[in-house]
């Protein structure tokens, strides 16, 4: 096809119909005539065409038509007719010729080695300003969109970036103890995004965002069960798919607000939060969880202790390099890829998922183009590597960089690896860099890894006595052995057990449950304390998983759910269907074996699925019997069931692992998935699910909605009396005034009030108190509650505001100034003076106050005068305000409020050292009952905030 015809509708269609049709006729055996497959036909629904048949698909178009397929078609295009009309749109073809585009041969060398890590950091973000502080400008992140265009991101951009971020999700509420939802990409949002949520002291929850909107329905019902179980307060979505965010959010209740990253904005009065070890760093839901979720709670010291125990069993250095391309809300690719990177100071070169399924071979040169020294994948990705690349495109290719290639999160096959060894190690591989890991969430990644440079390590063990007894036993022949993959030791610090049914320990070479313990294992699973109860005993944590011990090397033989036990004889599923997923007219990852009961005789009955396009009768019975040889030859005996389903039938995880026993249920019941619903159906039925739901929340709305008017309403019938405050200069009169009406105000609005009250504190009359600051309300609840009289302090410029100024000047509030130094000298004499009267003084020493929870920093102009006046400190504690009216909100919520005025605090000098611990002494009286976390400066304007400091003495209420 000449390029001057390449843009011609009707010849793009017949080339790209030309190309379907014959990998269609390739991968089914009894292929129908060509004039069935159309350009209106779907590529999974009618054709079969799964994830590694689409990639197949692509590479075939782009050489038979010298043509590069935009990347985003790859997942969104669902006909060949959508496949046509995203060429178009594309850009101009590629060389004739089927050359491929060229790669830059390497990037910059890499910033220096280290000589040190953060040994001693506690938290991620400690380890992020441990490399900020050092290095920020040392290249972090290397993100290639497209696999080839780099866009480097540092530790001192991402610092920034996050902070700024952490900021604007405090604006809008996000605080301590928040879960906030991560829907996104992989990109720079995601990155950023991940960083801010800690910075913001909450907690991240990655979940997957829908791969194309013929997957709906199926999308949002499985993660509004995630965010209801995890309580989401917020869900951070790309705008491509903030649409399904807001469905979401119908469905579940805590889901307050839908962001994108460019919506959280930045507010410059937010800080960080200050984080412990202890807390949650990350909500990782374990794949397939719907029903009864299982969030598993991983705290900063969880993600350290597994990412310094992998760290040294691989020797890594800041001098490897990692190129990924697994999702981010999958923990291999969160922990494993990014956050060792982050920790090691490596670079960390990563490009999308859906580049690598589209065009794996991208991978291997990003890792030749870094000289990339470790990867990690799944074992599909090394299956498709090594059986579905052309020579044509690995031309020049080098992999001799690589000291790893990590082989985890499903079933490890030792014939895939071998064949992913044998055929690049013409391009530079060293098989000995082949390392099987096993790992799983509720340890935070990994849990046994083998020793460098040892490559790939089987057991061959007997089949029968493992069937028979779960012995394994070493195989006297190969027709007698099954081979078994060795995961290698148990990382440093982490303990490993094999017990049986009833709990005993295993000796070497017993097939058991495999148990755990150690300093990365999750205390358990988030707001489920049923499933934590079946994971956890007496310390120590079941995996779910079936394997061995022998020479200290683990071996994992399969799921505890997933064995079959027919007569005595346990069946592992995984060796059955990785033979019979080898047969012609058998998609890869299409064969599911189970395990069902017989109900007559008790035991069970092996029924195997097997996924197949083929229509004709006669191609079926033949693939029929070559299954039931395949179950014969490894079985030793027939399977009681094999059926043959349409594509897609078998159920799967989000990260591909199948679901056996949903897949078994669905059999059984006699159903199989349909054809995917039309689109407009599955959003109707989306929306209608979501009514109910919906109307509570509206309920709920119009109901605070009424009360915050009724507020506004009082407020206005109780304006006349406030009034009077304004035509008296008697100020002690101007206070009872306005205190009567404050009690007032509260008393019919029904905002209860509780105040807790220090005999020594009531009792003084020369004292300088002190509150913290969390909304519009504190003044008029102080107004109302306190006992005595009081002056408050606000910062001068509230005294020109045409009501708040004539108001608080009537009852008497001193106004100082912030900003220019003189007249805050002038401002701090006339304090100290005030301070010998009548009224004692009253400040909000953190100066202002911000939408999201805790407690920030205090200034030390209250403590100045208090030490200069020699008064006491009364410290004045206020929780449940910032509830009943946060910032930026202006219809108040019914609620409970506490006031505690504390007991007094004596300075013990008047230099600045004296004011420093009187200043630290009143915050953590204050801290202990407010309710509230502390809060850390991390200002995004450092300028201004230094400025501010130069005069904090004056640094009040707003």
């Amino acid at each position: 096809m000449g390029t001057d015809q390449l843009f011609d509708s009707t010849h793009l269609a017949e080339g790209v119909l030309g190309v379907v049709t014959t990998l269609y006729a390739e991968t089914h055996a009894d292929a129908a005539p060509p004039g069935s497959v159309n350009l209106d036909s779907q590529l999974e629904r009618d054709l079969g065409f799964d994830s590694l048949a689409r990639a197949e698909l692509f590479n075939r178009i782009e050489q038979t038509l010298h043509v590069r397929a935009p990347l985003d078609a790859f997942s969104t295009a669902l006909t060949p007719a959508e496949l046509v009309q995203a060429i178009k749109r594309s850009e101009a073809p590629a060389a004739s010729g089927g050359e491929q585009p060229s790669i830059a041969q390497r990037a910059q060398a890499p910033a220096s080695v280290l000589t040190e890590e953060p040994r001693e950091a506690t938290t991620l973000i400690e380890v992020l300003q441990w490399h900020v502080d050092r290095h920020p400008q040392r290249s972090h992140i290397v993100f290639l969109e497209d696999g080839m265009t780099p866009a480097e991101l540092s530790y001192g951009d991402l610092d920034r970036r996050a902070a700024a971020a952490a900021s604007g999700l405090r604006r809008h509420g996000i605080g301590p103890g928040d879960t906030v939802a991560l829907m996104l990409a992989t990109g720079w949002d995601y990155f950023v995004s991940f960083v801010a949520i800690l910075m913001s002291g909450a907690v991240p929850v990655p979940i997957y965002p829908p791969a194309r909107v013929s997957q709906i329905e199926e999308h949002v019902r499985r993660h509004a069960a995630v965010l209801s179980n995890a309580g989401a307060k917020a869900l951070i979505a790309s705008p491509e798919v903030a649409g399904v965010g807001r469905l979401l959010k119908l469905h579940v209740p805590a889901l307050q607000q839908v962001l994108t990253a460019a919506q959280i904005g930045v507010d410059r009065n937010e800080t960080s939060v200050p984080l412990a070890a202890s807390d949650i760093a990350l909500l990782q839901y374990t794949s397939g969880s719907t029903g009864d979720p299982k969030g598993v709670m991983l705290t900063h010291a969880n993600l350290l202790a597994n990412i310094r125990a992998m760290g040294a069993r691989m020797q890594v250095t800041s001098a490897d390099v990692l190129v990924s391309w697994l999702p981010l809300y999958h923990d291999m690719g969160l922990i494993g890829a990014w956050f060792g990177p982050m920790y090691f100071g490596m670079p960390l070169v990563v490009m999308p998922p859906t580049v690598f399924l589209a065009r794996p071979e991208r991978w291997l040169r990003l890792i030749q183009r870094y000289r990339g020294t470790l990867t990690a994948a799944p074992n599909f990705a090394y299956a498709h590597c090594a059986q579905h690349l052309d020579e044509a495109i690995l031309a020049g290719l080098d992999l001799s960089s690589l000291r790893f290639a990590f082989c985890g999160a499903e079933p490890v096959s030792a014939a895939t690896v071998r064949a992913f060894a044998a055929r690049f190690g013409h391009y530079g591989f060293d098989a000995r860099a082949v390392t099987p890991v096993y790992g799983l969430a509720e340890n935070t990644l990994g849990l046994s890894f083998p020793r460098p440079g040892r490559g790939l390590h089987v057991d061959r063990v007997q089949r029968d006595a493992l069937g028979a007894t779960g012995q394994a036993l070493p195989a006297r022949s190969d027709a007698d052995a099954i081979e078994v993959v060795g995961c290698g030791e148990a990382l440093d610090s982490v303990e490993i057990r094999i017990v049986d049914e009833d709990g005993r320990e295993q000796p070497q070479r017993q097939v058991g449950r495999i148990e755990f313990r150690g300093p990365s294992a999750t205390m358990g699973y988030f707001h489920n304390p049923a499933q934590t109860a079946r994971l956890i005993h007496d310390g120590w944590l079941d995996t779910g998983d079936l394997g061995y011990l022998a020479d200290g090397e683990l071996f994992i033989t399969g799921r505890a759910k997933d064995l079959i036990i027919r007569g005595g004889h346990h069946i592992f599923p995984y060796e059955l269907e990785e033979a019979i997923g080898r047969l012609p007219g058998i998609p890869a990852g299409g064969v599911a074996v189970c395990g069902s009961t017989d109900r007559a005789s008790g035991t069970e009955r092996v029924v195997i699925l097997a996924e197949t396009a083929l229509t004709q009768a006669a191609a079926r019975e033949q693939l029929l019997a070559r299954v039931r040889a395949t179950a014969v030859e490894i079985l030793g005996a027939p399977a009681e069931h094999v059926c043959l389903v349409t594509p897609d039938t078998i159920l799967k995880t989000p990260s591909g692992k199948i679901r056996h026993a949903a897949t078994l249920d669905q059999f059984e019941r006699g159903g199989r998935p349909s054809p995917a619903s039309p689109v407009w159906r599955q959003f109707a039925s989306v929306l209608v699910g979501a009514l109910l739901p919906f109307l509570r929340r509206i309920a709920r709305q119009a109901s605070h909605a009424a009360y915050g008017f009724y507020c506004w309403t009082v407020l206005g019938m109780l304006s006349p009396l406030i009034g009077t405050v304004f035509l008296s200069v008697d100020t002690p009169r101007n206070w009872r005034r306005a205190a009567a009406v404050g009690r007032l105000f509260l008393r019919l609005t029904g905002l209860r009030v509780d105040v807790e009250i220090d005999a020594r504190s009531a009792a003084m009359r020369e004292l300088v108190m002190v509150a913290n600051h969390s909304s519009y309300l504190d003044g008029l609840i102080l107004l109302a509650v306190l006992p005595q009289p009081v002056r408050f302090v606000a910062k001068r410029g509230l005294d020109r505001h045409w009501l708040a100024g004539r108001f608080l000047r009537a009852i008497g509030t001193s106004f100082v100034e912030r900003r220019e130094y003189r007249g805050s000298v002038d401002d701090e004499r006339r304090l100290v003076q005030q301070a010998d009267g009548d009224s004692p003084l009253l400040f909000f020493p953190e100066g202002t106050f911000g939408r999201g929870a805790g407690l920030r920093p205090f200034h030390l102009g209250a403590f100045r005068v208090a030490c200069a006046a020699g008064r006491a400190v009364v410290p004045v504690a206020l929780a449940g305000v910032r509830a009943v009216l946060p910032d930026g909100v202006w219809l108040p919520r019914l609620g409970s409020i506490k006031v505690a005025i504390l007991p007094p605090i004596v300075p013990d000098g008047s230099d600045l050292g004296a004011m420093a611990r009187l200043r630290e002494a009143a915050r953590n009286a204050i801290l202990a009952r407010c309710g509230e976390p502390s809060l850390i400066a991390h200002p995004i304007d450092k300028t201004a905030q230094e400025h501010d400091n130069e005069h904090d003495f004056a640094s009040t209420v707003s």
